[in-house]
């Protein structure tokens, strides 16, 4: 049984993803990458789930990719490179696109691929003592797969930085530059967690879904009539569907929605 990443999911349909290989500081390989996204497409499918988490055993977040796995990569032809890159993206654009709110938590280190992680989650609170690196250029290589969403993240500005040098940085810095969301202190992470929790599960499920996607899709055009147009139609077919009419027949009648459970 792979117990390299666990999935614990309460009453509440909040889930909690746990990278669990502290002894190895939560470095991924290949079974690790195939087990995420099996776990996060599962997720996905999964219509009790409303919140998911990502977070790690032990001090580090993540180290990155495992060291017996890059071993393995560099005797590894072409194409299979290729198909090996394939799966990371794969497990990446599922965490990244999952349709629902996710939310990472960063407690210690985080490098390479790791970053790509965090990059991926909606929200992502870490600790004073998390760091942050994009080290691929030292021992030669490119953060190429991870490249699209640490760049949405933190901008081309920074990225420009980062993977050229290749330089650890704190939490402040990964706050500054967007990377992150807030910074808590140890003592406190749990408590925040649980009140951005409950402010998320007071929300329309479906109206989640579709503000997700929303500005997925509105980030990366430009604003021209057709966009307009697009944005209209949406709110109109929300508007009318059944927890658009539920969400605005609560407020009206100051009660709360169905969705809320008393």
């Amino acid at each position: 049984m792979n117990t390299s990443v666990t999935v614990n999911t309460d009453s509440r349909g909040v889930a909690s993803v746990c990278l669990n290989r502290p002894d190895k500081h939560n470095a991924f390989d290949d079974e690790m990458i195939a087990r995420l996204n099996t776990v996060f497409s599962e997720l996905a499918d999964d219509k009790t789930v409303r919140v998911v988490i990502l977070r790690s055993e032990g001090k580090s977040f993540s180290a990155g990719a495992d060291l017996n796995w890059m071993k393995r990569m560099a005797s590894y032809s072409h194409e299979e490179n290729l198909r090996d890159a394939r799966l990371l993206a794969n497990m990446l654009k599922t965490l990244n696109t999952l349709p629902k709110p996710t939310i990472a938590l960063i407690q210690g280190a985080a490098f390479g691929g790791a970053v790509g992680l965090t990059s991926c989650c909606d929200i992502a609170l870490a600790s004073p003592r998390a760091s942050f690196s994009l080290s691929e250029v030292k021992i030669g290589l490119i953060p190429a797969t991870i490249s699209p969403y640490v760049i949405e993240a933190m901008g081309a500005r920074a990225a420009r930085r980062y993977f050229l040098s290749g330089e650890r940085f704190g939490a402040s810095k990964a706050l500054a530059l967007g990377l992150i969301s807030e910074i808590f202190e140890a003592e406190e992470f749990e408590v925040e967690l649980q009140k951005l929790i409950d402010t998320l599960l007071l929300n329309s499920p479906q109206a989640i879904v579709q503000a997700k996607r929303l500005v997925a899709d509105v980030a990366r055009e430009s604003i021209s009539n057709e966009l307009i147009e697009e944005t209209c139609r949406r709110i109109a077919d929300i508007r009318i569907s059944p927890e658009g009419q539920e969400g605005l027949s609560a407020f009206l009648e100051k009660r709360s929605p169905t969705w809320i459970e008393e």
